[in-house]
C-alpha cells in the first residue's frame, strides 16, 4: 500500500519516497564516507516527506548506513519537519543562534564523530564550507553524492510520470490564457500578470520558474526578461512557462503569431517552420538506446543545413521532474543511453538579434519503443 504525507507547498499529496531513500542507502554503501551531507531541497524533498525553501537560513539532511537519519531545519520549521518525519531526528535552530555549532554538535554526536563527509558538490557553497570547517576542522570532504542523486531523479516511476503529465496540462492551459490575452497595446508584462493570475484561481500556486512572454524583436534574447514592451499588430509571441503542480514542473515554449496570417514576413514564417520541423523530427527520434547527443544532433543538423546553425545557441533539452531543470542535458557530447522512463525537453530555437527571436518546446517520457508528450498545446498559431 503506498503512503502519502501532504505537501503544503505543492498543495497536493506525494507518494512515500521510502524505496528512493532505500536505494540511496544501497548506493551510499559504495562510498569511502561515514555520513552523507545533504543541503539541496530538492534532494531533501526526493529523499523524504519533507518539502521546503528555507531561503537564507540553514537546511540540511545527514544519513549513513548504520544510523537513522538527522534533519536540520530553522525552529520554525521544526513541527512540519517532525510531522512530515516522525522517525527521524530533528534538530533545529533559531535566528539567533549559530547553526553551525549547532548542526556539527548534533553530527558528532548523533553519527559516532564522522570525518568523512559526502557532499553534493554542484550545490555545497564555499561559505558551507569553511563555516563548517571552522566548527570541527576534522572534516574530510569525501565523494560526491551528485552523480548518485541523478541517477535516482533520472528515470521516473508511473506515479511521477503521471504528475508530469498533469503539470502540463497546467501549463498548456496557462498557454492558452496568455494568447487570449494578447491585445495591441498590452504590455509583457501585463500578460504575465494576467497568465499568473488565472493559474492561481486554477489552483497553481507558483510557477516553475519565471513566466516568460516576450513581444517581437525582444524574443531574440533566449532567456530574455519581461517588461514594459508594448505588443503590436502583426508581430510575433514568444511564450516561455511552466507551472509547478503535485511537486512536478513542466515547462513549455511557443512562438505565435499575433496579427493577420498574410501579414507575415516570409523569412520569419521559413524560420518557424524550421525551428518546428526540429523539434518534430527530434521528437520523432527519441526511443530508447538513442544516444542523448544523437537526438540533439537531429535538430541542430537540420537547423544548420537550412542556414540557422549559427544562431541555434543553446542544448536542445534539459531533464525535468521535481525541479524544471534536471540531469540529463541533451546535448554534443552526452552519449548517455535514453531509457525507458526518463523525461526531458526538447527545445530548438533560432535567435537572430534585433530581429527575431524563435522556439518551440515540448517536454517528454521515453517509453518502451518511442516517447509521450506532456504538453500538447498547438504548436503553430496565428492570433488575430
Amino acid at each position: 500500500m503506498l503512503k502519502y504525507a501532504y505537501n503544503k507547498k505543492y498543495g497536493g499529496f506525494i507518494m512515500s519516497n521510502k524505496q528512493t531513500y532505500t536505494n540511496f542507502i544501497t548506493a551510499l554503501k559504495q562510498l569511502d564516507c561515514d555520513i552523507a551531507f545533504i543541503q539541496d531541497p530538492t534532494t531533501v524533498s526526493l529523499l523524504t516527506h519533507y518539502t521546503t525553501d528555507p531561503h537564507e537560513r540553514v537546511l540540511a539532511m545527514v544519513v549513513s548506513v548504520n544510523h537513522s537519519p538527522l534533519l536540520f531545519v530553522p525552529a520554525l520549521e521544526k513541527n512540519m519537519a517532525q510531522a512530515a518525519e516522525p522517525t527521524y531526528t530533528v534538530i533545529s535552530y533559531q535566528d539567533h543562534e549559530n547553526p553551525w555549532e549547532i548542526l556539527t554538535s548534533a553530527i558528532q554526536k548523533q553519527f559516532d564523530l564522522p570525518t568523512k563527509w559526502a557532499v553534493e558538490k554542484n550545490f555545497i557553497t564555499l561559505h558551507t564550507a569553511e563555516n563548517l570547517k571552522k566548527e570541527n576542522s576534522e572534516i574530510q570532504w569525501a565523494d560526491d553524492l551528485t552523480p548518485i542523486i541523478n541517477d535516482l531523479r533520472l528515470r521516473k516511476d508511473a506515479d511521477a510520470i503521471q504528475k508530469l503529465k498533469d503539470s502540463g496540462t497546467y501549463a498548456d492551459k496557462a498557454v492558452e490564457i496568455g494568447i487570449q490575452s494578447l491585445k495591441e497595446g498590452i504590455t509583457e508584462l501585463e500578460v504575465v500578470a494576467k497568465i499568473e493570475y488565472e493559474m492561481k484561481k486554477l489552483g497553481i500556486t507558483s510557477m516553475s520558474f519565471d513566466t516568460m512572454v516576450l513581444f517581437g524583436d525582444h524574443a531574440a534574447d533566449p532567456h530574455g526578461i519581461p517588461g514594459d514592451r508594448k505588443l503590436r499588430k502583426n508581430e510575433w509571441v514568444l511564450f516561455d512557462l511552466g507551472t509547478m503542480y503535485n511537486g512536478y514542473a513542466s515547462d513549455m515554449t511557443r512562438t505565435i503569431f499575433f496579427g493577420e496570417e498574410n501579414a507575415k514576413e516570409v523569412r520569419h514564417q521559413e524560420i518557424f517552420t524550421i525551428v518546428k520541423t526540429a523539434h518534430d523530427l527530434a521528437i520523432q527520434a527519441v526511443k530508447p538506446g538513442m544516444k542523448a547527443s544523437q537526438i540533439d544532433a537531429i535538430a541542430r543538423d537540420y537547423i544548420t543545413e537550412k542556414g540557422y546553425g549559427k544562431y541555434f545557441i543553446h542544448r536542445l533539452g534539459h531533464g525535468i521532474g521535481q525541479s524544471c531543470h534536471e540531469f540529463p542535458s541533451i546535448m554534443e557530447g552526452n552519449d548517455m543511453i535514453l531509457e525507458e522512463g526518463m523525461c526531458f525537453s526538447v527545445e530548438p530555437g533560432v535567435y537572430i538579434a534585433n530581429d527575431y527571436g524563435v522556439r518551440v518546446e515540448d517536454c517528454l517520457v521515453v517509453t518502451k519503443d518511442g516517447c509521450e508528450l506532456f504538453t500538447h498545446f498547438p504548436q503553430e498559431v496565428t492570433k488575430n
